[in-house]
Order: C-alpha cells, then sequence, then structure tokens
C-alpha cells in the first residue's frame, strides 16, 4: 500500500487563548480529491498553512509527499513546496509584478524551463481562466474575482503533485465558477495531483471532490462520500450544508457562546 500524499496526525495549534485545532488528523491518498468545510474561523486554512510548512503546529506530525514538515527549516522546505500549488485565500498576488510574471513564478523558482516554454504555459493557463490580454497588469489593477483566477492560474501552472485550492470560486458568479471548476477538474484528471479544496460553496465544491471532511470546533467530526454529504449521518453536518437556521449546530453554538466570523 502506497503512503499517503499527505498525512496529518494529532495535530494541535493554538492563537493566543484560542484552540484553534484540538487534535486533527487527516490523510489523502495519491490523486484523491478532498474538500474541507465548517463553519468560519473555525481553522481550515490553517491547515492548508500547516500542509505547506508555512505555520508550525504546536503539537502533532505532518508529512507531506514522502517528507516530514514539522521542524524544518524555510531552505530545507523549499524542494517540497516547489512540488506543492497553493491558491491563498487572500490571493498571496506579488504586487510589484505582473499578472504574466505572477503566474510564471512557480515555473522560474522550479527552473529547468526556457523563458518562451515558461510565456507559452503561463498564455495556457491565463486562456484557461479567461484572463487573455491581462498578462502586463500589475494585480492593483484587477478585481477581486479577476485576482482569484491569476491565483488559480499560479497555483495550477506548474502541474503539482499536490495542490491546496483555499477558496478558488469566491467571490465568482455561478457560471464562473462552474467554468473554474471544470478546469480545474480536467487540471486533476491529467496530471493525477492530489487536491485539497477548502471551499463554503459546498455545493459547488460537492461536485469536484470525491469526499468532504467537515471541521468543527477543533476536529474533524465527518468525513464522508461528497455524493451524499446533504444526507450526511451526522446531524451538524447536514444542518450546516443545508443552511439551516435552527438544529443541533445553533444549540452548540448557544451553548458554547461560539459565533462565526
Amino acid at each position: 500500500m502506497s503512503e499517503p500524499a499527505v498525512l496529518v496526525r494529532d495535530v494541535f495549534k493554538r492563537y493566543g487563548r484560542r484552540d484553534v485545532l484540538s487534535g486533527v488528523s487527516l490523510a489523502l491518498e495519491p490523486g484523491a480529491r478532498l474538500g474541507l468545510i465548517g463553519p468560519a474561523a473555525t481553522g481550515k486554512s490553517v491547515i492548508a498553512k500547516l500542509i505547506c510548512g508555512l505555520e508550525e503546529p504546536d503539537r502533532g506530525d505532518i508529512r507531506v509527499l514522502g517528507e516530514d514538515v514539522v521542524g524544518k527549516r524555510e531552505v530545507q522546505l523549499g524542494p517540497l513546496r516547489r512540488r506543492i500549488g497553493m491558491l491563498f485565500q487572500n490571493y498571496a498576488l506579488f504586487d510589484f509584478l505582473t499578472v504574466e510574471r505572477n503566474v510564471a513564478f512557480p515555473l522560474e523558482q522550479r527552473g529547468g524551463m526556457e523563458a518562451d516554454a515558461i510565456a507559452a504555459r503561463v498564455a495556457e493557463r491565463l486562456k484557461a481562466v479567461g484572463l487573455s490580454g491581462s498578462e502586463q497588469k500589475l494585480t492593483g489593477e484587477l478585481s477581486g474575482g479577476m485576482k482569484k483566477r491569476v491565483g488559480i492560474a499560479r497555483a495550477t501552472v506548474a502541474d503539482a503533485e499536490l495542490v491546496i485550492y483555499d477558496e478558488p470560486t469566491a467571490g465568482l458568479d455561478p457560471v464562473t465558477t462552474q467554468k473554474i471548476y471544470d478546469l480545474l477538474t480536467a487540471d486533476q484528471l491529467r496530471t493525477k495531483a492530489t487536491v485539497l479544496a477548502i471551499s463554503s460553496d459546498v455545493v459547488a465544491l460537492a461536485g469536484f471532490v470525491d469526499e468532504i471532511a467537515f471541521l468543527y470546533q477543533g476536529h474533524i467530526i465527518y468525513r464522508g462520500p461528497a455524493a451524499t454529504i446533504a444526507d450526511a449521518p451526522d446531524p451538524l453536518v447536514r444542518q450546516f450544508v443545508r443552511g439551516e437556521l435552527e438544529g443541533p449546530l445553533e444549540d452548540v453554538r448557544k451553548a458554547t457562546g461560539e459565533r462565526d466570523g
């Protein structure tokens, strides 16, 4: 049996007095597509950053693409990160670079490609996300939706072995959302990459991933098939997915003083 592409084991993370992750464990087999959902501010993006080594857990182990992540220095993480494509929720684009240079950045960091080949690959990715003609614009000239699509182009340009999408379609209209997920599906089928996708749009996400995990109060409390997520056996998951205002999820929030946001 092959080693998981991602293995997060008993991970804890606290910010100040707030426990964000309280013993999270998560495994993704090579080529898997897993969606991660949950209320706002529950640590979904934190998990993504921990997997990339952008943050350190307070406790626990993380192994990615056959390499241990925890305890590594920045210079040691460089080769691993070049095997990962990451779309950040807040875009994380370089405001001093053009759109073309932002998308080209992963290829330039990896090395081994001629300038003409990089330019052709960047042009193909920008066309795929509907941004042909924007190559020379600075990111400050772009709308939020355009920045999101530049981020997607950058995350997918190098055909990474692991791709993490944090809110890939936030701020996009339904038609563009479907086009983006069609693109991400085609990319994954072509590259066989392992995918972790975080999204608040559960319906659209469920059409892209195979399984969905639900993060709540620092724990993964459910993981199951994406196709049947609205009928999950856990009542908390069902209420969240269906957007119901009253139910066990709201009862827990009232009892603990928890708020979304």
